[in-house]
């Protein structure tokens, strides 16, 4: 049984974390699952206890391209507070974990009781909307490595833990680049003794010197949410 240790459930007062923990149950998250289709009804609301998980967008039956990524600091449904139940993204969850998940209807009756609830949810949508807004101007502007820098990072931050598992691959189809580009940029940073990566386990080993190569937006996420959301 997962504890509370969702950052926006701890936020709530102890009533209403009360109510929304009550509707909800535990979930575990396996590397690889869909919790989410574009234009697909949403059947649950999902708030990440450990692990975490990708919004990737397809267009023209290309590699998606990650937008989001939502760890214990948010939530997977928080449009539903816009009556937005046909989500534009695939949710894939890239690090294994446990959650609680809510259904639909349970997640829209507790807004509706919550007050508390409805107001941290359109918190922590604002900042989605910075995030998404982010991410599309770090592809056009920002180069390969910084942008490999501050995705390692956040899925640092996502995993709590320094090891976890990702391969090139998976690299390149998140940041919408060829393979052999992310190859290139992870043999860089593994050169300068900032993360050693071996079949498919990538361990961070100087954090401050990823976030020294990473680009401005690591710290601007991080900044925006915590003015929004904290």
């Amino acid at each position: 049984m997962p504890t509370t240790e969702n950052r926006l459930i701890g936020l709530l007062g102890r009533r209403e974390r009360k109510r929304l923990v009550e509707r909800c149950e535990p979930f575990d998250m396996s590397l690889s699952d869909v919790l989410g289709v574009p234009n697909t009804h949403t059947r649950y609301a999902y708030f990440p206890i450990s692990g975490f998980v990708s919004l990737v967008v397809e267009v023209d039956e290309r590699p998606g391209l990650e937008v989001g990524m939502v760890g214990r600091e948010g939530m997977l449904g928080a449009e539903l507070l816009l009556d937005q139940n046909l989500p534009p993204w695939r949710a894939v969850v890239q690090g294994a974990g446990s959650s609680w998940r809510i259904k639909t209807s349970e997640f829209q009756k507790t807004l509706t009781d919550s007050p508390g609830l409805r107001h941290l949810v359109a918190r922590y949508l604002a900042f989605r909307v910075e995030q998404l807004t982010l991410a599309a101007a770090c592809e056009r502007f920002h180069e390969i490595g910084p942008r490999l820098a501050r995705w390692l990072l956040m899925s640092q931050d996502r995993a709590q833990s320094d090891t976890f598992h990702v391969t090139h691959q998976f690299m390149a189809f998140m940041l919408g680049v060829r393979r052999v580009g992310v190859t290139l940029a992870a043999s860089e940073l593994q050169r300068q003794g900032l993360i050693a990566y071996r079949r498919g386990e990538l361990t961070v080993l100087d954090r401050l010197g990823l976030q020294a190569r990473s680009c401005s937006c690591y710290d601007r996420n991080q900044r925006v949410y915590d003015t929004l959301v904290s």
